[in-house]
């Protein structure tokens, strides 16, 4: 018998079975002990929100293989604007850096704005450490992404295509199945697919 996990993934800690520098995902399934657990993609070091956790190899793969197109959203918090052509451009697809395809379609809503004083509070330490050079005022744009890859970090480099530098950055669903909204950071919970 299979077993899935929702995992609410920390600011921090990585994607990985071992690291030598951070904490990993299977850091925190160790009282498990089911060595045939893996993370079903994978999340940043400095990217939270939803991950799954699963020794079903099968389900792993429908859930992470490009062909797939499961859709993944995320809330997004970063410095800068993003106005209706930023927007347009984002959602029919940009060209990375050090990439020959654009990206896929994606779906980009605007949620709020604010400047920078009013969030810094509100960000990690270290992203606090990074960004207070910045001016005060400096512009913030909050919102929502929806994409279908899975590019290596495809949302802050699409952000970045437009201007914009990610300071926090949260899934909070996967193929239809949102991050419980009980789970803290670093909790998880057994489910069923």
């Amino acid at each position: 018998m299979y077993h899935y996990y929702m995992f609410y993934k920390p600011f921090g800690c990585v994607t990985a079975r071992r690291d030598s520098r951070y904490p990993t995902v299977m850091d925190y399934f160790r009282e498990c002990g089911n060595k045939n657990l893996s993370p079903a993609g994978r999340l940043d070091r400095q990217t939270e929100g939803l991950l799954f956790i699963t020794d079903d190899g099968r389900w792993n793969q429908l859930m992470t293989r490009p062909e797939h197109r499961k859709e993944k959203i995320y809330e997004f918090t970063a410095l800068g604007t993003l106005d209706a052509e930023k927007i347009h451009n984002l959602e029919t697809g940009v060209l990375l850096k050090g990439s020959s395809t654009p990206t896929a379609p994606c779906r980009v809503q605007v949620t709020d704005t604010a400047v920078l004083s009013e969030v810094l509070p509100l960000l990690h330490p270290e992203i606090q450490d990074a960004t207070k050079h910045n001016r005060p005022e400096h512009p913030i744009v909050i919102g929502r992404i929806t994409i279908t890859e899975g590019r290596k970090r495809q949302i802050r480099r699409m952000l970045k295509t437009a201007g914009c530098c990610v300071l926090k950055l949260k899934r909070i669903s996967i193929d239809g199945i949102p991050l419980d909204e009980s789970l803290k950071p670093g909790e998880w919970k057994e489910f069923t697919p």
